[in-house]
């Protein structure tokens, strides 16, 4: 493959998770959460047993101080809680409320209508699956975080 097409593919592989995730931000504020694209990835490491702060700080690629700045935000907005860490007293662990779960299910309605609408553009459900299958055997693993 050529320097040109190799550039035109990871251009449009940034446009596509560019859109994917403002669209899913979107279909999620539609359906009445207030919610930046950060709450989202945050909460892929908290589903399902929940995180520490500095759990979720090396899955964010940030700071302890700017994930514990995040779960505050999340706590206000009552999204997450803090609960005693059951195998170390001195530790939090981080989990989602029922608020939060409402949440992470309006999220996976607004990615299925995304991947709805990539069906028709793709022509088909087959293409959409090739795409995801050939996605997964270059990133098997994730991890499922922003490029900050």
């Amino acid at each position: 493959m050529q320097n040109s097409e190799a550039m035109a593919l990871t251009a449009a592989l940034l446009a596509a998770a560019g859109d994917l995730t403002r669209r899913i931000d979107e279909g999620v504020a539609a359906r009445g959460f207030e919610v930046r694209p950060s709450y989202g990835f945050a909460f892929t490491r908290l589903a399902p047993d929940g995180a520490t702060v500095t759990d979720l700080a090396v899955h964010l690629g940030v700071t302890k101080q700017a994930a514990s700045q995040l779960v505050d935000e999340l706590v206000r907005k009552g999204y997450v809680e803090r609960r005693p860490h059951p195998q170390d007293a001195r530790a939090r662990l981080i989990v989602l409320t029922e608020r939060g779960w409402a949440c992470a299910r309006a999220a996976e309605g607004a990615a299925a209508e995304v991947v709805e609408a990539w069906v028709e553009v793709l022509g088909g459900e087959g293409e959409v699956r090739a795409l995801r299958d050939g996605l997964l055997r270059i990133a098997p693993n994730g991890p499922v975080r922003p490029t900050w």
